[in-house]
This record gives C-alpha cells, structure tokens and sequence, in this order.
C-alpha cells in the first residue's frame, strides 16, 4: 500500500472516529449500566431521532447567525400546540390537522426573522441571544393563550393516531405514531443534509456562516437565506414537537422551550455545531441512554450530569484556532462599552452637585420610605427584587466588566444559598458567618467553573455555564447526591444574636444593606487596577496579555469575585424565603436574570438594579400568560432602542445634562462619550477641559495658583 493511500485511510479512520466515535460511546454506556431489551432500545432510537430535528434546526440557525437559538423549542411549541388542538378539539382530520400546524410554522419561522432576527442583524451576537430569549417568551405566550380559544387550559395531551396499528416488541408497545415518526425523521433528516451539500442554497448558506458581510459583498442574498433558515428550523421544530406528542404525551401550553433546547444543545456541541451526521448520530445515542435510564430507574434525572459532563468534555477537546472568523465571533460577543465616571472637574460645578444631591436624596427617600407604605405582600416582592438586584451586580462583574458570558449564574446563587440554609439550620450559625461561608464557597465553585474559560470563550463558555447549570439543580439541589441542604422552612436566625428578622419589613432593609454594600465594594473594584485589567481584558485580549497582564489571573478574579456575591445574595434570598426551594436555581432562573441584566445594562451596577425591578415587576404585576408577553416583549423593544439597556438610557440623560453644565461653564471641548475606548485620548480631552476650566475661574476670581492636576486623573 502507497504512503499516501495508507495516510488517506488514517485520516478516514480519523474522520470516522470523530464523527460517531462520541456516539458510539454513548452507546456503550447504555449497554453496560444500563441495558434494555429491543423494544426499549428503539423506543429510544425513536425519540433520539426526533431531538435530532431539534438539533439540526440549531445547528442551521447556528450556521447562519452563530448564535444558538433559544426559541428553538417554542418555534414548534406553538405550531404543534395548534395542530394538537385542532384534532383533539376542534375535530379536525389528523393529515388536515397537521398541515396547518405545518403552515403556521412556516409563517412563524418567516415572521421570527423578519420581525425580530433582521432587526439584530449588525448587533453583537450576546444581543441577538438574548433577543432569542425574549422571542422564544412571546411565543411560549403565544402557546399558552391557544387553549384559551376552545375555552380550555394548559394540559397534558397527546396527538391522536392516522389509522389502527399495534406492534409488539421486547415487552414495548408501538403504535401509528411511532411507525410514522420513526419513517419521517429519518426522512426530513436527508432532506436537510441533500438541500445543504446538492444546492446552491446549501453551498451560500455554508458560506455566508462564516463571513456573512463578504458573502454579501459576492452576491450572495444572506438575507433571504436567513429567512430560509429560520423557516427551515421552525419546520424541524414543529415535527419535533409534534410526532413526540404522538410517541409521548407533552404538556402543551406550560412550557417546553428550555427542556427540547437543553436535550438537543448536547447533540449539537458534540457534532461540532455544524457536523449533520455527527449532530444526528449524538441525538439517537442520547436517546436510546435516556430510554436506558428510565427502563433501569424509572426517573431520567440521572441523564442530565451525562450532558453536562459530555458538553464540557466536548468543547475542552475542540480545537481553537486563531482564524479570522474565530476572532470575528470572540469580538461579536464583546457588550456595548462601558459607563464612565463624572469627571472631577465637572462634579465640583454647583449644578451638577445640586443634582447629584438632590438625586441621592430622592433615592434614598424611595429605597427607606416606600417599604413603608406598599404593605407586607408588596414588601415581601421588594425584598426579593433587591436580592435579584444583588445577583444582577455579579453579573455586572463577569458579563459586563470582564466580558465572560455566564448563562448559569444561579448555580453560584444556589451554592451559596445551599450553604448559608446549612449553616444556620444544622450548624446554628450566625447569618453573618453563613454569609462569609457561603461567599468562600461560591468563590471556590465559580473558579472551578471558570477553569474551561481559560480555554472557551463567548457562545461556548456560554453552554458550557447553562449545562453546569442543568447538572447543579437536577443533581445538587435537589439532594439527589447526597442529602445534606435543610428541606421545609425554618425559623429566621436573628443577625447578630439580637436583629430578629422576622418581618418581611426587616428582611427588606437587610436586603437592601445587602444590595448597598455590594454595590459599594463593587464600585471601588471597578475603579481600582483590577477594574481596570477586566476592562482592558475584555476589550482587547491580546493587547492587554502584551502589556503584562495574566489573562488567567485576571479571568478566575472576575469569577471569584462575582460568585462571592451571588453566593451572599443566595443566603439572603433563603432568609426571605425562610426555606431552600431548588426549583429558584434551575437554568431557566439563570437564564431570566441574565436577560433582566442585559435589560437594565450590562456596562453599570445600575443596570442590574433596574433591570430587576422592570423584569420581577413585570412578572408580579401581570398574570401568568400576559408576563411572558411582557417581559418577551419588553427584552426585544428594549434590546432594538436602547441596546445598551434602560440604564444606557438614564446615563444617556446624565451625559447631555453634563455637556450642557460644560458649555454653560465654558468647558465646550469637553467630550462626554461612556461608549469611547480609546482611553489616551480621554485623557487629552480631559486635561484641555481642566485647563479650560481653571482659566475661567481664574478670570472670574483670580487668587492663589491653583493646585497641581491630582494623579489620580490620570
């Protein structure tokens, strides 16, 4: 045999390994802790199958937009709830029932990318994710409200059968619905994969994934390709979600987003993102294991640590390169700039102090006062909003500052609290000890969890965060692995051996100390030197490592100090919940308040605060439905204004309200601009404007040489 013949055939063999190699493991696994007789086994096949359509529609969104597409669940949720309904309820034929449902995911893929996806179409990737999150709310509400028609409510329902069939396999019974899905995914799998490699559809929409403005540049329509690809993952969806409400009852109407998305996200990081036969083989493994675990255990919990374990092994093995599309997708998930401090000279001028005054006064009358007048049931929300406040600061200090996307926050959130109840219950400690405990610990966890940052970044460190997530509230939480976090309530412990915290009165204005004095250390970290590293890290890697800097320091600082923080805010959060509830910390919590910070803003501490009130006020204020529409709503018009959130806009106000106090004092050349990053200039621009105004002071009120520009200007 030639050398290059047998290089060939290792290559192939290579190919070959990577491809279903992670699949065949899988497999192994299934057969020797979990074995199960045929019937078991395609039952499994059956459903892997079926989340192989879920993953595929990611994976095309992802080739399109690099982002991974957290309505992919609710693009068919809504469709096939509507489907459903109209052959249970309305008596539909099934084969007429099924077509409209597969029109209305037509026009639902269509509408999600004219309305929303072209609208982010130069935005940051961070922001078209979290505009996926808001879409996939509109339509979970969407879902909801179909019932609401036939003057029914959210259920568990099936899809009925086509026709009479009955087989018998292994002690499993299959019916229509089986035989029909297990001949139509397979089917509308090589549909997908002949489109993508056979036409010129395929071939533009492979190239313009990886440099959409160039694929433009060459003619190629990235725009109606977009539109087909989001119409194609709406398809894939719907028949997901449909044939497996004909294999397996699902509860339409209360929520199937996240836990289609989450089964589906590890076929997709295993297939490498792109890889259809890698992606689909993944999927038909993870469910003929899940299959195994349910015949074995009769519970599918034991599933989820295998998905965060196999996602985060997954991405640690990728290999990174430094190509110019790689480096186009780490720069798209930097956030828009950062809030810049008064200037020194500008704080001293009388108006700008008047206001400054007058603004804290009224802040803190509201944060003292209104407590005092919203009863205990409104105290009892504002307690809560204060503690999300605090979580939403963390955030701040890892998404904002140091620019590493976290999805999984309330893990860190959830050790803590975890830690703080057994502190206080079994340990009988002070809440101020459990504090500092809970704190350690959630410094120590969110280290380990930021160890594959030094390797992952943007979307990728992002799955990596949400998977961990998943396996922390299904394994951890809920006692599953060891029955250690106090169950039920419990009596508030006083602060100190004398503080009683046991009115909701008091535990808002602990909250709110909390919340103060977080915001208080935050702040002097951010003006600090370390502050300064995570900016410059965050904006530019490289040139911060040439200058001497220690990503790998700098990166575990960000975590460690943003988990000590959720980690506190855990233990206050259980004091005002009086119990640990493990249904707070799953990953759709996680997944809310980091959508409530990108609302508020990303770049401020401020941002954290009102992006908590807007997102827990919205859901208290309004009824189960009407919330999702809401805060849906609410993510995606903010996100398309104001892409630096509402807080981006109050500092927009307190910009102009300084340029006009620098004119009126006859700084003209001063330039206000928190979105400038070019930090030399900043400081040219700031020593012309002290000049300018020590020589107008001078003239009005000539005296003693002024002092020296203090150092810490510059």
């Amino acid at each position: 045999m030639s050398p290059a013949r047998s290089s060939a055939g290792r290559d192939a063999l290579r190919s070959a390994a990577r491809t279903i190699g992670p699949a065949v493991v899988v497999v192994a696994i299934q057969l020797i802790w979990f074995p199960m007789p045929a019937g078991g086994v395609l039952s499994g096949v059956i459903l892997g199958l079926l989340g192989a359509l879920g993953a595929v529609g990611l994976a095309l969104v992802w080739r399109a937009n690099r982002v991974v597409n957290f309505a992919q669940g609710d693009l068919g949720a809504f469709p096939a709830t509507l489907a459903v309904l109209l052959i249970t309820l309305a008596g539909w034929p099934w084969l007429l029932g099924i077509s409209a449902g597969l029109g209305a995911a037509v026009l639902t893929g269509l509408l999600a990318d004219v309305l929303v996806i072209r609208r982010f179409y130069r935005s940051p990737r961070l922001i078209l994710t979290v505009a996926t999150i808001g879409l996939s709310q509109v339509l979970a509400f969407a879902a909801l409200a179909l019932p609401d028609l036939w003057g029914e409510g959210p259920a568990v329902r099936s899809l009925p059968t086509p026709f009479e069939l009955r087989v018998e396999l292994g002690g499993v019974v299959f019916d229509a619905n089986d035989v029909i899905a297990l001949v139509a995914a397979p089917v509308l799998l090589a549909v997908v994969a002949s489109v993508l490699r056979f036409t010129d559809t395929g071939v533009a929409v492979r190239a313009s994934a990886e440099r959409a403005e160039r694929a433009a540049l060459l003619g190629i329509p990235v725009r109606r390709l977009e539109a087909q690809v989001w119409t194609g993952a709406a398809v894939l969806s719907f028949f997901s979600v449909v044939l497996t409400a004909g294999v397996a009852s699902l509860p339409f109407g209360i929520g199937l987003g996240l836990s289609v998305l989450l089964r589906a996200l590890a076929a997709l990081v295993v297939g490498r993102m792109t890889h259809l036969v890698a992606i689909t083989a993944t999927a038909v493994a993870l469910g003929i294991l899940e299959s195994g675990i349910r015949w074995n255990t009769g519970e599918s919990w034991l599933v989820t640590p295998f998905l965060a374990g196999l996602i985060v092994l997954s991405l640690l093995l990728e290999r990174r390169g430094a190509s110019r599309a790689e480096q186009d997708q780490t720069s798209s998930w930097r956030t828009s700039g950062d809030v810049r401090p008064t200037p020194w000279s500008l704080v001293r001028l009388p108006e700008v102090r008047a206001v400054r005054l007058a603004g804290g006064l009224l802040l803190a009358l509201v944060a003292l006062g209104l407590p005092q007048v919203i009863g205990t049931n409104g105290q009892i929300k504002a307690g809560v909003v204060l503690v999300f406040a605090t979580i939403g600061t963390s955030i701040v200090v890892l998404t904002g500052w140091a620019g590493q996307v976290s999805l999984g926050q309330m893990a860190f959130v959830g050790a803590g609290g975890a830690v703080g109840a057994w502190a206080m219950v079994e340990q009988g400690w002070d809440p101020l000890v459990a504090m500092a405990l809970a704190g350690v610990v959630g410094a120590v966890v969110a280290v380990l969890v930021g160890l594959p940052a030094l390797r992952l970044r943007g979307m990728y460190l992002a799955i990596t965060t949400l998977a961990l997530s998943l396996a922390a509230s299904d394994w951890v939480f809920s006692n599953k692995i060891a029955d250690w976090i106090p169950r039920g309530s419990f009596p508030r412990p006083a602060l100190l051996g004398r503080i009683e915290l046991d009115t909701p009165l008091r535990i808002y204005y602990f909250a709110l100390a909390v919340l103060a004095l977080s915001v208080l250390a935050l702040g002097g970290i951010r003006n600090s030197r370390t502050g300064r590293v995570l900016i410059a890290l965050r904006d530019n890697e490289a040139g911060a490592t040439v200058y001497g800097i220690s990503t790998i320091r700098a990166k575990l600082t960000a975590f460690a100090v943003s988990g000590t923080v959720a980690a506190v805010a855990g233990v206050v959060l259980v004091i005002s919940q009086g119990a640990f509830r493990d249904v707070t910390y799953g990953p759709d919590q996680s997944l809310d308040v980091f959508v409530a910070t990108v609302i508020g803003g990303l770049g401020s501490l401020a941002g954290a605060v009102i992006g908590a009130v807007y997102q827990r006020g919205a859901q208290w204020l309004l009824p189960a439905p009407w919330s999702f529409l809401a805060t849906g709503l609410g993510v995606l018009v903010v996100l398309l204004s104001m892409p630096d959130g509402l807080g981006g806009l109050a500092f927009r106000g307190r910009d102009r309200f300084l340029a006009w106090a620098a004119r009126r004092h006859g700084v003209a050349n001063l330039a206000i601009d928190r979105t400038h990053q070019d930090p030399a200039a900043d400081d040219a621009v700031l020593e012309r404007a002290v000049a300018t105004v020590t020589a107008a002071s001078a003239e009005r009120d000539p005296g003693p040489e002024p002092d020296p520009e203090p150092e810490a200007v510059r």
